[in-house]
């Protein structure tokens, strides 16, 4: 049955779960084991609190935090008393972080504590500690509460044991009414992504379009009750909150959430927690097929690998196949304006598909490859790729100009990317026409970085490129024109945009240049830039 249909909501989702899997572990998290039930129940505690703190239908609330039980019933919780979900990428800065929450007048922020030797609260306070309102962050008047998913917070903040404790005053029935309120239609989360300006946008997505995608994604991957998926993918994204929570959800597979990918832990986690489920990009997977230990772990139960995000070397699903006897390797292609997923192979497909192809349209899409002037090419020629379906967008968040840009006439979505339909079908993505390259499986879009570069005072004009990496498949090269006088240092802007931006955005080389090559119309041409440094890789081999 449509996933639309038969759940409603996503918090129907969570309550049909809850009934069907019962003691069906829907968690594992350290020594913490927790069954459907007790997950249902912890988000139902959890609306109820976002209840008794304020929180009414169509509120954004906003997570700031790595994949954790936490977050999944914060989350839920906060959807299911009827509010729109902002995830927030981890690797924001604080006023990256702030700009987002500034944007979407999120009401609520669930954040962690100290990650990776960073303390969120504190950088967020840095960028919004300042300002004309009264709530625990004064440069963010919108924002009402901030709850840290800790045992302490700072002033003004809350801890999540006391913004839970808030919840006891609101009746079970009361709760029931708010989940039960949420219809198809609503919005269920916005996704902050950027664009070839620079300036992030959100995307709105309802719950009908979410829940029938990945109804659809669990039947195309083959997910199953009993599977234990280890959820590397960030749940901030829309493929680990979707394909990984809201999928487990839906068919009562195990949760294993694990908020930095490390080898060495992840061959431990598949090993001891017995997973068959492992979606991830390219680079996860060839990690773990080349670590020196990994003949000392057992992964004989993995059975499931979804990939993407990057070109799939055939090597690499034949020894996904071969080594780790995988029975079922898929890649796909998605991009949030579509709900994360547009295309995927299908079991049984052969291996040379798998590889060089990202699938077949999922069932209720179409995808056209269209040329400059928007006319429809035919298989076998490169344009944009265009897709019209159930799980295009409703827009972008409050920005009707750049919504305009990519939705037609007739409900087709221009996503930028150029590719090739072959006869069959499948679809090859060649290139991305809004010069967005993809990190580690992180995308990363010059544009935006560009802007925040162009703000040292020592830049005076700045183009960034993706180049090929060997471990991250491709990371931002950065060309630059000093300001007159200036003896700033490649190390020098690496350094400062460490400090400025999310690490997968930080470009690892610098060249300076006299000035940036420019077409007549004064724009920079890129394709030199490339052309450049492809020259200058064929130089070093």
């Amino acid at each position: 049955m449509r996933g639309d249909v038969e759940w409603g909501s996503i918090p129907g989702l969570v309550r049909s779960a809850a009934r069907r899997y019962g003691e069906t572990e829907a968690v594992v998290e350290g020594r913490t084991r927790l069954s459907y039930a007790g997950l249902g129940a912890r988000v139902e505690h959890a609306a109820a609190a976002c209840i008794a703190h304020g929180v009414g239908p169509g509120d954004r609330v906003a997570v700031w935090a790595p994949n954790s039980l936490e977050w999944i019933v914060s989350a839920l919780g906060a959807v299911s008393a009827g509010a729109v979900l902002v995830p927030l990428n981890t690797r924001y800065k604080g006023a990256e972080t702030a700009d987002v929450l500034a944007r979407s007048r999120a009401k609520l922020l669930f954040v962690t504590g100290t990650f990776l030797g960073t303390s969120y609260v504190a950088s967020l306070r840095r960028a919004a500690g300042e300002g004309p309102g009264h709530g625990p962050l004064p440069g963010l008047p919108h924002l009402e509460q901030a709850v840290v998913l800790a045992d302490d917070a700072p002033p003004a903040f809350r801890t999540w044991r006391d913004f839970l404790a808030a919840g006891e005053r609101v009746g079970e029935a009361a709760v029931r009414r708010r989940a039960a309120a949420v219809g198809g239609a609503d919005p269920s989360d916005i996704v902050f992504t950027s664009g070839t300006t620079g300036r992030s946008k959100g995307v709105v997505t309802t719950h009908a379009q979410t829940l029938r995608t990945y109804g659809i994604w669990t039947d195309l991957a083959g997910l199953e009750h009993g599977d234990r998926y280890l959820i590397v993918n960030p749940f901030f994204h829309t493929f680990g909150y979707k394909a990984g929570v809201l999928a487990c959800l839906m068919r009562g597979a195990t949760m294993v959430p694990q908020p930095v990918f490390n080898v060495a832990t992840a061959l431990a986690n598949i090993a001891a927690e017995r997973i068959s489920v492992l979606p991830g990009p390219p680079t996860l997977h060839q990690s773990l097929l080349d670590h020196p230990a990994r003949d000392a772990h057992d992964l004989s139960a993995l059975r499931l690998v979804v990939t993407g995000a990057a070109v799939v070397p055939r090597r690499l699903v034949e020894r996904l196949r071969g080594e780790l006897g995988v029975a079922t390797v898929l890649t796909a292609y998605g991009l949030s304006e579509a709900s994360g997923l547009v295309t995927m192979c299908r079991r049984g497909d052969d291996p040379s598909v798998v590889a060089e192809t990202s699938g077949r349209p999922v069932p209720g899409t179409r995808v056209r490859i269209a040329g400059p002037g928007g006319e429809p090419l035919p298989p076998g020629a490169a344009g944009e790729i265009l897709v019209r379906g159930f799980q295009v967008m409703r827009g972008y968040f409050e920005d009707a100009e750049a919504t305009a840009e990519v939705l037609l006439p007739g409900g087709w979505l221009r996503t930028g990317d150029v590719g090739v339909l072959d006869r069959a079908g499948n679809l090859r993505v060649t290139d991305r026409i809004r010069d967005m390259f993809v990190v580690g499986g992180f995308n990363a879009y010059p544009a935006e970085i560009e802007q925040r570069l162009g703000r040292h005072p020592d830049v005076a004009e700045v183009a960034v490129i993706g180049v090929p990496d060997p471990r991250l498949g491709e990371v931002g090269k950065a060309y630059v024109v000093r300001r007159p006088g200036s003896q700033v240092t490649g190390e020098d802007l690496i350094a400062w945009s460490r400090r400025e931006m999310a690490n997968y955005k930080v470009p690892r080389a610098v060249e300076f240049l006299a000035e940036l090559p420019r077409n007549a119309g004064g724009k920079v041409v890129k394709g030199e830039l490339r052309g450049h440094a492809r020259r200058e890789a064929a130089d070093r081999a």
